[in-house]
């Protein structure tokens, strides 16, 4: 393990078909005032909705709401929480949902005392809060981000043509999350697909970086094993608990920080793929599975002694009397037909990308150092160009 590193991780997790009988114990903890966020109102078909505000209820809490959150979170939007959380003087944020849900309550939990405009503080200029940060907690309902226990907040600007990722501290994880399997049934297939190659970019965007014999390294290679399994039952029996329960706990550990000690971390592949997700409102995952093979073979060569270890030890490639790079090559192969078989999309254009978005992109990619090979735009283009 090459570095020195400080590791912690605030956020308490409860795990399992029952975890949602936890929120009664922990909303005890914060003040009288909870602004209860969510998305399109899915929680309420699924009557999930209904239990948490009989909890909050039954807890003496009063409980307030900011609805109608967005796959892809606008600034605009965020202002508009800020406003709520303002109004209610909320004690707590708890986020129901997935990912953009619970970074949504993320960007708000550190913009309601803010006295400068969050946009330009922590998204343009990258500044962590010196204000008071409102405490969140999180009911995930589809996996994929890790936000559930990490400090990442994703907010798009529509306008600018921007959507950037803010990782912030540990004071900004959420506090407590409930993670019961269960309640990602009801994801879309293509929904659950792109959330499970999220989950895979992680990990390789951490795997893909450093020379050493690492531990972060062995632990990685194990997670992917266990999610590449999972995702074909699934696929097959989006039902099946166990599944997607190894999915979901994959998940969470595949971004909260650990794996990433001892590494220099690569996040090319999220910085283009956000920025399509800027000119085209696609589905995160599939923004990151449609440059991550473009990406990775673009860089093979740089990082050749890592994507051979990824072969044989991810991939069970067989390498017996072939070269290193022969090896790298047929490890991405395989990943491309696992890709395929459980329904990713491998090319930009069908997110709606064209040649003519293509210099936008690359002008709206962040670039971004710890990989195998520092980038130019020009570099970013020619793997746009390989993703159409």
């Amino acid at each position: 393990m090459l570095g020195n590193f400080t590791y912690s991780n605030p956020t308490k997790l409860y795990f399992g078909q029952d975890a949602l009988e936890n929120l009664k114990t922990e909303v005890k903890k914060y003040g009288n005032n909870v602004l209860l966020i969510y998305g399109g109102g899915s929680i309420i078909k699924t009557g999930l909705y209904d239990k948490v505000v009989k909890i909050l209820n039954d807890a003496g809490k009063n409980v307030y709401e900011d609805s109608g959150v967005m796959p892809n979170p606008t600034v605009d939007k965020l202002y508009e929480g800020i406003k709520r959380a303002r109004a209610c003087n909320a004690d707590l944020l708890l986020a129901v949902g997935g990912g953009s849900v619970i970074d949504y309550a993320k960007a708000v939990s550190v913009s309601v005392h803010c006295e400068e405009d969050p946009w330009d503080k922590y998204y343009l200029r990258f500044e962590e809060p010196t204000c008071r940060i409102v405490p969140v907690g999180s009911i995930l309902t589809m996996v994929g981000t890790g936000s559930e226990m990490n400090g990442g907040a994703v907010i798009t600007h529509p306008v600018q043509k921007l959507k950037i990722g803010h990782v912030f501290q540990d004071n900004v994880f959420p506090k407590f999350s409930i993670l019961n399997p269960e309640l990602t049934y009801t994801v879309p297939k293509y929904q659950m697909v792109a959330g499970i190659f999220d989950i895979m970019s992680h990990i390789m965007e951490q795997y893909f970086s450093g020379t050493d014999d690492s531990a972060s390294d062995y632990i990685m290679e194990g997670l992917m094993r266990s999610l590449i399994h999972s995702s074909r039952i699934a696929v097959e029996d989006p039902l099946n608990y166990e599944a997607r329960s190894n999915i979901m706990w994959v998940s969470t550990w595949a971004l909260n920080t650990l794996v990433a000690k001892g590494k220099t971390t690569d996040w090319m592949v999220h910085m283009i793929g956000q920025a399509i997700g800027a000119h085209t409102d696609a589905t995160h995952g599939m923004t990151l599975s449609a440059v991550s093979l473009p990406y990775y073979r673009y860089i093979l060569k740089d990082g050749l002694h890592q994507f051979k270890r990824f072969a044989v030890n991810v991939w069970n490639v067989n390498s017996e009397g072939k070269t290193d790079e022969a090896i790298a090559l047929e490890g991405l192969t395989q990943m491309e037909n696992w890709m395929s078989e459980i329904g990713l999309v491998l090319h930009s254009k069908e997110l709606g990308v064209t040649e003519d978005m293509l210099d936008g992109i690359v002008k709206g990619t962040l670039i971004m150092n710890g990989g195998y090979k520092p980038l130019k735009s020009e570099d970013i283009l020619a793997i746009l160009k390989k993703s159409l």
